[in-house]
């Protein structure tokens, strides 16, 4: 007995002991139909309906059975809703890179609450080789990260293009919007992130494809301490530009252009490639994608 056969007896019960009726109703064929209900007969040893003059009647057994089927089945539907909505499945365990878990993630997860209202988002901001262990480890659903993973088990799509950009204070030693060669850089002071963050990572292989050569006087997790370096005129900070929104805005920093540096990066949606991605989870990986068509304007707050 399967609760298919329980869904056809239950049709026959509904479609007034008719055959007919619920076979073309489950788009089932009639034997189809009458076989189920010959096979729940056998299975309980007990006469379902009795049958005279090609007409079904519902025995005191059925009756029975056709009271508990209702239960039965409204108890699975409401099963299959909580199980579809996503709403009851735990927590979503998203994880972000610093520049993307500052800036991004959280108009991401604002957004993401009109559509999954009782979904709750866990948050992790990490470096990225963290997040791929979390990862590996099916400690996260999917992360955001500012450059591409190595481990073969992790998928990466590709989802924003965003640029470092050069920043020092105004005319210390570059104006805004000023044309700066290699040549100027070099004996600079640069104040730059940690080695092996996204942002280092970015910039350190396109000073190497451009042949610049650079030991940095300031190193720092914190971005706040780079901006704050460069607004005292204490070197050039290279960082990510929505991370310099603010102080762009307030002229406290000024950003000028290296054309033979190219700073262009590609931010990235990770997850582990046998992950099972539920409706919550590809509706946040839809509306990441198409957050900044959709927010012309994003209302990143430009906080260092």
């Amino acid at each position: 007995m399967t609760l298919r056969h329980i869904r056809i007896f239950w049709e026959v019960c509904q479609q007034g002991n008719s055959i007919t009726r619920a076979a073309h109703s489950l788009y089932m064929t009639q034997p189809a139909v009458s076989q189920a209900i010959r096979e729940l007969e056998e299975h309980y040893g007990l006469r379902l309906f009795e049958r005279y003059s090609r007409r079904l009647y519902i025995t005191p057994a059925g009756q029975r059975l056709y009271q508990h089927a209702g239960q039965l089945l409204q108890q699975v539907e409401r099963m299959e809703k909580s199980l579809q909505s996503d709403e009851d499945g735990g927590p979503l365990r998203v994880g972000a890179t610093v520049t993307i878990g500052s800036q991004f993630l959280p108009c991401y997860v604002d957004a993401f609450h009109s559509l999954h209202p009782q979904t709750r988002v866990q948050v992790r901001v990490n470096p990225g080789d963290t997040l791929e262990q979390q990862l590996l480890h099916n400690q996260l659903d999917l992360a955001l990260i500012e450059s591409g993973v190595s481990a073969p088990e992790l998928l990466a799509e590709a989802y924003l293009e965003d640029t470092l950009i050069a920043v020092c204070a105004p005319g210390r030693p570059f104006a805004s919007g000023q044309t700066v060669t290699l040549e100027q850089l070099r004996g600079q002071n640069f104040l730059l992130r940690e080695k092996g963050s996204a942002a280092r990572k970015a910039f350190d292989a396109a000073a190497l494809a451009a042949g610049l050569s650079v030991e940095p006087a300031w190193e720092a997790t914190s971005t706040t301490a780079l901006v704050n370096a460069a607004v005292h005129g204490l070197g050039i900070a290279v960082l990510p530009r929505h991370m310099l929104l603010g102080p762009l805005e307030r002229g406290i920093i000024a950003a000028f252009q290296v054309p033979e540096l190219d700073l262009r990066r590609r931010y990235w949606i990770v997850y582990h490639k046998d992950k099972f991605l539920t409706t919550a989870a590809r509706d946040f990986i839809a509306l990441c994608k198409s957050y900044e068509q959709e927010h012309p304007a994003p209302h990143y707050n430009g906080l260092y």
